[in-house]
């Protein structure tokens, strides 16, 4: 666990749903405005296997109009895919206006997935890195509001959590082969994730890290920093100011590397 990890406080189950149902009208009230404002909202998370992505997801468009909120959770592509430009695969997902869309995994997998375990080239790899920046320079300057979101959490709670997979019944769909090479690649995992921020962390689409060992403190806090970086009529701030020491900007100049788990 991080330093950061050990230095936030646990809540009780009953503060949690007060603070999480709090926070969910706050993103009715966002959802209404972006609606009205015709707003093109996404939101990219990324992150370990069990990290998290899933239960954050969940809480944020739990209360929110399906009409208007989506999640993108693409499988495996298909040879068709795999023959065409990279990121065409995700361009019909992206967000028209007065919507907004939750990618639960992004076109970053070739940055993590892909480059661990070699479902990618090298070539690949780099065309990658060297064209995500400017797919995601043309998307803000089109008047998409991005946020890239990287879920963080200790080897321990990895383990601990697909150990929970294993006998929980209701979590069978979430198990997959990736799951058995989590903990065998977990350094090489490390890397590409120190690269990929490194390399793909810009002014027009910047990297917020989570620590996400504590799973309660992850959703309030991601909800909150969402919360914080948009307009909307009627923001209650007292609610909507997130806890630094779980999710805190990247830098890559100064940052220290023991606050993510290594």
């Amino acid at each position: 666990m991080s330093k950061s990890q050990m230095n936030s406080s646990p809540i009780s189950k009953s503060v949690y749903k007060k603070r999480l149902l709090d926070l969910q009208v706050e993103l009715v009230k966002l959802q209404r405005h972006f609606i009205a404002g015709n707003d093109k909202i996404l939101i990219l998370f990324e992150g370990r296997d069990a990290a998290g992505k899933d239960g954050v997801i969940k809480r944020i468009v739990q209360h929110l109009s399906p009409r208007e909120t989506r999640v993108v959770a693409l499988g495996k592509p298909s040879d068709r895919e795999q023959s065409s430009w990279y990121f065409q695969r995700y361009v019909p997902h992206l967000p028209a206006a007065g919507e907004m869309v939750l990618f639960n995994r992004s076109w970053y997998n070739r940055a993590g997935v892909e480059r661990v375990m070699g479902f990618c080239s090298l070539p690949e790899y780099e065309e990658f890195m060297g064209s995500v920046v400017e797919f995601e320079d043309m998307l803000v300057r089109s008047g998409v509001k991005m946020m890239k979101y990287y879920l963080d959490i200790s080897r321990q709670e990895q383990e601990k959590r697909l150990q929970a997979r294993k006998s929980d019944p209701l979590k069978q769909w979430k198990i997959s082969p990736i799951d058995a090479k989590a903990m065998e690649f977990w350094q090489d995992y490390s890397l590409a994730r120190d690269e990929m921020l490194a390399r793909t962390h810009t002014v027009a689409a910047p990297w917020t890290i989570v620590h996400a060992d504590d799973k309660r403190q992850a959703r309030l806090n991601v909800i909150s920093d969402i919360l914080t970086r948009l307009r909307y009529d009627g923001k209650d701030q007292t609610l909507v100011q997130p806890d630094t020491r779980v999710v805190l900007a990247y830098d890559r100049e100064n940052f220290d590397n023991n606050r993510l788990a290594s």
